[in-house]
């Protein structure tokens, strides 16, 4: 599936000097630079209104995102024992369940809606429970049981006569990432990615903004760590994390415009520095929640409708993104 060379093992600052050279000059030329490519994820992926809002603001900003779901979303919650997550009792899940089987399927219909514009469908598992001691067995269980309620989810749910001609095929060949609930991945994680067919996982963070690392046909990228507020101190660059440096986890609406004017600042800083240096794609997550009256969905969405536009700027999903890497490494061997 790769063709990316063992450059791609060598440290980020040999990698990163390298992309410089993305593509052949002709003497006396300066070597075009690659587009600088930003990836914006969504974790969870519940909530029908922010699926709305974000799909809304990819069209604006020609901007494709990532939509990392928990699939408890789609099981409604008169119907919770169906799910069992590992070494966790029957009907649980830490986000709770659908509300109804109306809410389910409008959110069906923005998960296709979103497919179709563009945007990536990958795996968040169902529960959202931590599986830093689960086994490789667990998380295969777990990754089975997200294809599962997935692929039947029209017809589970009474809405069979709507399921759209190619969602069977669209769960079995384009779900290829995933991202692990708390971030917390073990090494029994990325076996089990492995074994099941998943192309990438984006469940690691990193000091810095860094290219992709591929181990045994798994590619992984990290959610940067970048500054931010006063003292530029480093965070991850998700919005809980946020969330919780400015106000400890407590809801402050009154705050939100103070909140999204630091949170675009870090974003901008850190989207600046590497479009202005070495083109590393940077990463910025989100869940389907508006934390402190919406801030950060505000910095994200300010963001991407600035920088989205620019025509050496790529804001792709994380499906396009290698595949953008892999044709980088193939034109230009080394250049990863």
């Amino acid at each position: 599936m790769f063709r990316w060379s063992a450059a791609l093992f060598l440290s980020l600052a040999t990698s990163a000097s390298a992309m410089d050279s993305a593509a052949p000059a002709t003497k006396g030329q300066e070597p075009e630079r690659p587009k600088q490519v930003l990836l914006v994820s969504f974790d969870g992926a519940h909530d029908v209104r922010l699926w709305v809002r974000s799909r809304e603001i990819g069209q604006r900003a020609n901007a494709r995102f990532t939509y990392f779901l928990s699939c408890t979303t789609l099981i409604p919650r008169a119907r919770a024992g169906d799910y069992k997550a590992p070494g966790i009792k029957a009907g649980r899940s830490n986000i709770g369940f659908a509300l109804s089987v109306d809410e389910v399927a409008a959110r069906l219909d923005n998960i296709w809606k979103a497919r179709t514009e563009g945007h990536e469908i990958a795996s968040h598992t169902c529960g959202h429970f931590d599986g830093k001691d689960w086994t490789k067995a667990d998380w295969l269980k777990e990754f089975n049981t997200f294809d599962r309620v997935l692929e039947n989810a029209w017809k589970d749910n009474g809405l069979g006569d709507r399921e759209p001609q190619g969602w069977a095929d669209f769960v079995e060949n384009d779900i290829t990432g995933f991202r692990a609930p708390y971030l917390s991945a073990p090494e029994s994680l990325f076996a089990a990615e492995r074994e099941h067919g998943f192309r990438y996982d984006a469940s690691i963070v990193t000091h810095d903004p860094a290219l992709p690392v591929v181990r045994d046909g798994l590619a992984r990228f990290g959610l940067p760590l970048i500054a931010e507020g006063p003292s530029a101190r480093r965070i991850i660059a998700m919005d809980y994390n946020l969330f919780i440096r400015h106000s400890a986890g407590i809801d402050h609406p009154s705050k939100a415009e103070e909140f999204a004017e630091r949170s675009y600042q870090a974003f901008r800083t850190a989207f600046d520095r590497q479009y202005n240096g070495d083109r590393i794609p940077l990463q910025i997550g989100l869940h389907f929640v508006e934390m402190n009256g919406g801030a950060y969905w505000t910095a994200m969405e300010r963001l991407v409708t600035e920088v989205c536009p620019l025509p050496d700027v790529a804001c792709v999903t994380y499906a396009e993104a290698l595949d953008m890497l892999e044709t980088r490494e193939t034109a230009t061997p080394g250049a990863m």
